[in-house]
Order: C-alpha cells, then structure tokens, then sequence
C-alpha cells in the first residue's frame, strides 16, 4: 500500500479522529496546533454523542471502550423551560429507547483527551501557530514552515486558514448572540435545588432573545451559558457593554439585571457561579457553503460547516467528516496511491459531505431563529422545534405524517388541564 505524506492542521477532536483513524490504516499524518501543550484548557461544556455519527467515529477508530468510561448515559436527560421554569418538553434519561439512538454525553475536554492520547507520541506538533498556507501547500507557522505534503487538512474551526486558501471571499458571519460561560463547582452541595432541575444532564431555559444554559459536567459542577443579543459584534469589550466581561462579579450584576424576569430557581445559575468567566462569541458560515475542489487541500469539522450550538449537531458532523475523509485516503493508498487517485477520492468525499453539511445547517439555523429570534419561544416554537429534530431523523417521505403527529401531540397536550 503507497503512503502520502498528509498535514492536519488542528488537533480539535475532528483533527485527532482523522489522525488517529490514518495512524491505524500505517498512513503517515502529522497534526499542526497552534496550542503550546496537551495540557487541554476547557473548552465548551457537555457534549451528547450520537450513534450514526459521533460514537460510529469512536467506534471505527477502537475508542469507544475508552469513551464509555466518562460517558454519561444518565446525561441523556433533557428539558426544555420557559423564563417561569414551567415545562414545554422533557426527554428522560431513558427516553431513546432500546439503544437505537443513544445520546451519551462526555466532557468536551475529556473527549479530546482521549482522541489525542490515542496518536503516538510526537505525532501531534503542539505550539505550531498556523499563519498562513502558501499556493504550494506550504505551511507559514510563527517560527518555522512545512512543505512537501500531498494533502493538507484544516481541521483548525472558524477561522481556518486553509479554508481561506480554498474560498477567500468567505468569512462567517456574526449570529448577533454572545455567551457567557459560567461553572458551578460541586452544585450537588453549592446548588442543589438547581442541581436537582438539571437530573444529570442539560437544562435549556428560553425566552425572546434570552437563553440560559446548565448542564452537568463530569466532575460535578454545573457548567451555565447565559445568552447576550447584541447589534454590536464586540459586545464584550469594555467600550460596548461598559464593564469588564471578565470580572465575574461584574458579569453577575449584569446577567441579573438582564434576566430580572426569571424565575429565581433559574437565575440561581447565575447567583451561585464562582470562578472563571468567559465570554464567546457565536459565528456561522453560510448555509449551504461549499468551495471548488482544489487538488491537495480539504477541510472539515467548523472550518468546513460552522454551526451555533443550536442542534448540538457540530462535534457530531465532525467526526463524521473525519471517518468518511479517512476512508477516502485509505481507498487512495489502496488502489495505487497515485496522487491523482488521491485527488478523485477527496474531491467525491467533498460532493458527498456538502449535502450532508446542507441539511445539518439548515437545521442549525433554524432552531437558532426558533429559540433566540422568536417572540413567545418557547411556547410558540416548541412543536414546530421538536418536528424539526424529528424530522432530521427520518426520510423525506415520512415528513408530513412526523410533522402532523407532533403538532397533534402538543395540541393534545394543551387541552389536557
């Protein structure tokens, strides 16, 4: 079997899943991250691992025994509230069913320990901050470059350099939404009565514009995103919100001025925050975004398809872009290795993926408008949302009878006192 000399650039989880799923088949990968260590600073909360998707990655790749030792199936419970803590939708722990479509959750940063733990040492290049990519494929780090590869990867999310290689005039855009990532230590003691509401796994409480966000985390704290709408695309900076965005006291008053309509046993996730405040902001590429294949240079995950949060689909469709980019490049070195067979099997797996991307996007969005940019939600919105999901999950043909028997549920719903 031929081997090629390939360049990943990001060691996120799509990044270290291609790598670890090519240093399984002998094929010769080096990762590129811009990170000085594989000391893994948190990065997002919770994340649930579907089974078409996420966990047939895992599978493929020989971690799924490692993954279920810090997979939560207890996670898998849901609830959808509005500002007054009542109820619009519940899923329980159980709700899936039989296995058939397990939604386990893990610590975003335990997933990419365990997928960077599974390379071989010095297989990972940490502290190589990517500055630019050259017309040749030469990589322009801080302080050195690579050259020679017959394909580079960006795996390296939103702001990608090698996407802007690929489509230049593309850049994503602001979703108007910012978030403020709090942490609970040990809720079970600090806040039970919220602790309790969450059940172990992910609480979405909504309103018009205003969205606040716990779930539970591996080490029993209670990881909290408080929504920020704003026209303003730097609206953490201290000239814009007109306080420190790190200062968490300062975040706290802020949050609770903001949210002063809430049902107390909501808002008690911003009362009882300690430590660390981070702000994020929340950017997506266009719907439907895709590129004209270029020989040598791909991308994948968020660099490819970047997504908010909304359908929690993003880490899901990215290992899945990184199975099915594997078994291209595997199905190259196989039948010849030649680099134009190479450049044949990235350029079908780029017709394939954006499609699939096509339908997650649009999904994403449209939940995104649903939650933040509907007056009433979640009462206006919850049937229309849940038809949505269902939808996603079920061919084409089904769609009138699923979109027909979730409203009649909700309606149903409503009528019973």
């Amino acid at each position: 079997m031929t081997n090629f000399k390939i360049a990943i650039i990001g060691a996120g989880p799509a990044g270290c899943m291609l790598a670890r799923l090519l240093h399984l088949a002998n094929i010769e990968a080096t990762v590129y991250e811009s990170e000085s260590s594989p000391d893994f600073r948190s990065q997002g909360g919770s994340l649930d691992l579907h089974t078409n998707t996420g966990l047939a990655a895992l599978k493929e790749a020989g971690l799924f025994d490692e993954f279920l030792k810090h997979a939560r199936y207890d996670g898998q419970y849901m609830a959808i509230v509005d500002k007054n803590n009542k109820p619009h939708f519940v899923r329980t722990a159980e709700g899936w069913g039989s296995g058939v479509q397990e939604r386990p959750e893990i610590d975003r940063p335990k997933l990419r320990e365990i997928l960077a733990d599974s390379l071989p040492k010095g297989m990972i290049k940490w502290g190589h901050r990517l500055k630019s990519v050259g017309e040749d494929g030469t990589l322009n780090f801080e302080h050195t470059s690579a050259a020679g590869f017959d394909l580079v990867i960006g795996a390296d999310g939103a702001w990608s350099k090698v996407r802007q290689l690929l489509a230049r005039e593309v850049k994503p855009s602001w979703t108007k939404i910012g978030l403020y990532s709090l942490s609970i230590p040990n809720a079970a003691e600090t806040a039970p009565e919220l602790s309790k509401l969450v059940n172990r796994g992910n609480l979405f409480a909504n309103s018009y514009q205003q969205r606040i966000t716990v779930q539970q985390m591996g080490d029993e704290s209670l990881s909290v995103y408080a929504a920020v709408v704003s026209e303003e695309e730097k609206w953490s900076s201290p000239a814009a919100c007109g306080y420190d965005s790190h200062d968490i006291d300062a975040v706290k008053k802020h949050l609770l001025e903001l949210y002063k309509d809430w049902s107390p046993e909501l808002t008690d996730a911003i009362v009882k925050a300690e430590g660390e405040c981070t702000p994020r902001s929340l950017y997506m590429l266009p719907v439907g975004f895709k590129w004209l294949h270029r020989r040598g240079f791909t991308v994948i995950g968020d660099a490819a398809h970047l997504m908010t949060p909304y359908a929690g689909e993003g880490i899901n469709v990215a290992l899945e872009d990184a199975m099915h980019l594997a078994k291209a490049i595997i199905g190259a070195a196989t039948e010849g290795g030649s680099p134009e067979i190479l450049d044949r099997k990235v350029e079908a797996f780029e017709k394939e993926m954006f499609p699939r991307m096509e339908k997650v996007q649009r999904l994403t969005e449209e939940l995104m408008h649903d939650n933040m940019f509907t007056p009433g939600s979640p009462q206006t919105t919850i049937a229309r949302s849940v038809a949505r999901h269902a939808k996603f999950e079920t061919p084409w043909v089904f769609h009138p009878l699923v979109t027909a028997s979730v409203h009649t549920f909700f309606f149903m719903r409503k009528l019973l006192p």
